[in-house]
């Protein structure tokens, strides 16, 4: 595979927390594709169809551990254990809907998990670097029709957005009070937050997200039921943010005190579109399906228009999305069209050589 990052990942040591999510999976098997040695901490997979499942990635990495972190003395624990050089802290309770079922357990998680996981980097001296991933839905959303900037406010309608936003401000506090890039010299950590948009990809199969939606109904036959077809949002390939959360590591490592700050990586303009649309797309690179709007005007809230301006990390890291939106809905497609005939961490891995060209 090619090394966009020559040689930096090869026998560092890689925590990541949610690895057996969605984009925990596949930051994994791009890490071990590197030559870490990665230390995974998550909860048990959601399905068995999951990709962490199907590719097998946790009998190929250096530790496959369970625990919650919601626990901050096993957190710290663990990372005294097994004394991570970079820490990319990706747990959380990830779904809209479901916060507005479990907000408590949305706010312990998505909070105070964040919190434990910075209170496991502070006592642990080998970590160097930690990228804690938020979300693009962490900002105050007043649906505005340009994209949100790192320096805008935080906030959140709903307890999953809002959580994100609460989390945002403590990894800021944390930053400010006990990782200060001006007193790098005597706790020697640089912090960033990273937020993405809304991220698709193989082998992810949560309730209330449009791509496993969608699979789903094909593979059963029935129409895909589209919730909110006109809302907008900024649709990209799982490894575009991974690409970018990985190069932003690198350079925290090489200049700790230069990058400890907000950073979104979202898609190009063009790549923000409609729900309705997006399906479309996946019906055309399937083969097969019908849409149906059943759209609710008394449903909970779900924002309508979502934006991220990633000029920052244009200009400052020089990342910039390699995929357009018929592209990134392509490559995601390609996978639940094979992943029940073929070797699944082959086709992860193929589809990252395939990202990278």
């Amino acid at each position: 595979m090619i090394d966009i990052f020559n040689g930096f990942y090869h026998g560092k040591r890689v925590l990541v927390t949610g690895h057996t999510g969605f984009k925990g999976s596949w930051l994994s098997i791009w890490l071990h594709e590197l030559g870490a040695e990665v230390i995974g901490i998550a909860q048990d997979p959601y399905s068995e169809r999951d990709n962490y499942v199907l590719s097998g990635i946790g009998r190929k990495i250096t530790a496959d551990l369970r625990a919650d972190i919601r626990d901050g003395e096993q957190l710290k624990s663990l990372f005294r254990t097994w004394q991570p050089d970079i820490v990319f802290h990706l747990a959380a309770q990830p779904l809209v809907r479901l916060s507005y079922e479990i907000p408590v357990d949305t706010y312990e998680t998505n909070v105070m998990g964040t919190i434990h996981v910075l209170e496991a980097i502070r006592a642990t001296d080998s970590v160097k670097v930690g990228v804690m991933i938020t979300t693009d839905k962490c900002y105050e959303n007043k649906e505005q029709i340009w994209g949100y900037r790192e320096n805008e406010p935080m906030g959140g309608y709903d307890p999953y957005s809002s959580s994100k936003g609460a989390a945002e401000i403590a990894i800021a506090s944390w930053r400010r009070s006990f990782f200060n890039p001006d007193d790098y010299a005597r706790h020697g950590k640089s912090i960033a937050s990273v937020r993405a948009g809304n991220v698709i990809g193989g082998g992810d199969w949560a309730l209330d997200r449009i791509i496993p939606d969608c699979i789903r109904a094909l593979e059963s036959g029935n129409p895909i039921e589209i919730r909110s077809p006109r809302a907008i949002r900024p649709w990209q390939h799982v490894l575009e943010p991974l690409s970018g959360y990985l190069l932003l590591a690198q350079k925290m490592w090489n200049a700790p005190a230069d990058y400890c700050e907000g950073w979104n990586f979202g898609p190009r303009p063009e790549s923000i579109s409609t729900v309705w649309e997006v399906a479309q797309k996946v019906i055309e690179n399937y083969g097969s399906g019908t849409l149906k709007d059943i759209s609710n005007p008394n449903a909970l809230h779900e924002a309508k228009l979502l934006m991220l301006d990633i000029s920052k990390a244009k200009f400052r890291l020089g990342w910039e999305p390699r995929m357009n939106l018929s592209q990134c809905v392509a490559l995601t497609v390609d996978w639940y069209k094979r992943y029940r005939q073929e070797e699944v961490y082959g086709v992860c891995v193929e589809q990252i050589g395939r990202y990278l060209k």
